[in-house]
């Protein structure tokens, strides 16, 4: 964990069945083609250490695998909590861009979307790479919870928040070997499909 940071406003706002992933080390990948209303039309990684923001209205069940599909309680549109939960933060360690539905697929293993998901991300913005993220989270030593404000609100990957929140005795995941590992493994299938 980096030494110097003690607290932060960044986050980055993701499905909740997504982060829970995350905090219980089912996954380390998140897939990402950005909001709509992204700075240039275009997703960028504005900070490489941020804190996770739960979302709700947009998760899709059928584009889950089943096992994450069951974890999703529907909520009407424009629906958000009162208090959001914020309960770890991830340092973003890969940032690698993939445009073949191959190289995608030959890495289902390690994310919680299905083929569908991945075909559906592949088709909108063609242009544009899909971006594989690879996150070491970090559980916080205790669960804050922040009012929701407006401004959290819409299509947008990044927000700031309007408090700092403390990340000082965070700990982390995985270890550092079992994420490592899991890392150099989606590194290779990466670059095997670039070969190929």
């Amino acid at each position: 964990m980096p030494m110097n940071l003690t607290s932060s406003l960044y986050a980055l706002k993701e499905w909740s069945v997504a982060i829970n992933a995350l905090e219980t080390a089912k996954t380390i990948m998140l897939l990402r083609k950005g909001g709509i209303h992204e700075q240039n039309g275009r997703f960028q990684v504005a900070h490489e250490q941020v804190l996770l923001y739960p979302t709700f209205e947009h998760q899709q069940p059928f584009l889950l695998k089943s096992e994450y599909a069951n974890l999703v309680c529907p909520v009407t549109p424009g629906w958000h909590p009162e208090t959001i939960r914020i309960g770890s933060w991830a340092e973003i360690t890969d940032i690698l861009p993939i445009s073949e539905e191959s190289t995608v697929n030959a890495l289902l293993p390690f994310h919680i979307w299905n083929e569908y998901f991945i075909s559906d991300r592949l088709k909108w913005k063609p242009r544009q790479p899909l971006y594989v993220l690879l996150l070491r989270t970090y559980k916080l030593p205790k669960v804050q919870e922040i009012p929701y404000l407006p401004k959290y609100g819409g299509c947008k990957s990044w927000i700031d928040l309007a408090q700092p929140i403390g990340i000082a005795h965070a700990t982390p995941v995985l270890s550092d070997a079992d994420y490592s590992e899991i890392v150099n493994e989606i590194r290779t299938i990466i670059s095997d499909f670039i070969k190929c």
